[in-house]
């Protein structure tokens, strides 16, 4: 299978594909992210109210850790559009659906990480800040608050680089079902770090406007397509289809 590599040129085009794509279905791309607003509205809100304010941006970043599995219902949605069909809520399912089955294997792998990180980023809370409930206006004085973000980000960006490297390029692959499971991860790897640069100047832009769109909920209905279509562009940029 052929490999490109690609620059920050390519990412600069790659979003503005994505954006046109998020436009051009626009209203199923927003329902189908409302799920995982509203999901994320129910999750911030409870830590919220339990005064665990520290703890919303690790969960903000964790997002990044199971956001990936979630594009095989975006590329249901664009194919119905490239392939000039009627755009609909089904293309959803049908994304899912057309996706290989080891996709599913790797989303059990970023649920295992998922769960490492929670885990972590937890026990760091307990022993940091323990119960006492911190809430917003504390934040400018809660003993421990700011450590505990230092050693949160740490954590999180080991396994959040080891999860891009693993899914950037292998979810696509899988989502269209071009390679199994272990090639789809092996090219995966050889695409990161063939233009690590570049990739990693994609891994920050994901993260910083997923991370912030987490944090500013009423915006990640725009922002999560644009970044799933941008996704696929860049895909298709550096895996060409024959």
């Amino acid at each position: 299978m052929p490999i490109q590599s690609f620059s920050s040129a390519t990412i600069w085009w790659a979003l503005a594909d994505g954006w046109r794509l998020a436009n051009a279905t626009r209203g199923v791309s927003i329902a189908y992210s409302l799920i995982f607003v509203l999901a994320g509205g129910l999750i911030l809100g409870g830590l919220l109210l339990q005064g665990w304010t520290p703890f919303v941006i690790a969960a903000a970043g964790a997002f990044m850790l199971i956001g990936p599995v979630i594009l095989a219902g975006f590329y249901g949605i664009a194919g119905a559009y490239e392939r000039g069909e009627r755009v609909a809520f089904g293309n959803v399912l049908t994304g899912f659906g057309a996706a290989s089955r080891a996709l599913w294997a790797l989303a059990l792998v970023c649920g295992l990480l998922f769960m490492i990180f929670v885990t972590d980023a937890a026990i760091l809370y307990a022993y940091m800040l323990g119960q006492t409930p911190v809430w917003v206006t504390d934040l400018t004085t809660a003993a421990g608050v700011f450590k505990f973000f230092r050693w949160a980000s740490v954590s999180g960006l080991v396994v959040a680089l080891l999860l891009f490297g693993v899914s950037a390029f292998s979810v696509p692959l899988l989502c269209e079902r071009r390679a199994g499971l272990v090639e789809a991860v092996v090219l995966s790897v050889r695409i990161v770090f063939g233009s690590f640069p570049a990739a990693m100047l994609w891994a920050a832009v994901l993260a910083s406007l997923t991370i912030g769109s987490v944090l500013l909920l009423p915006v990640l209905p725009l922002t999560l397509p644009w970044l799933a279509y941008a996704s696929r562009a860049l895909y298709r940029q550096v895996v060409p289809l024959a």
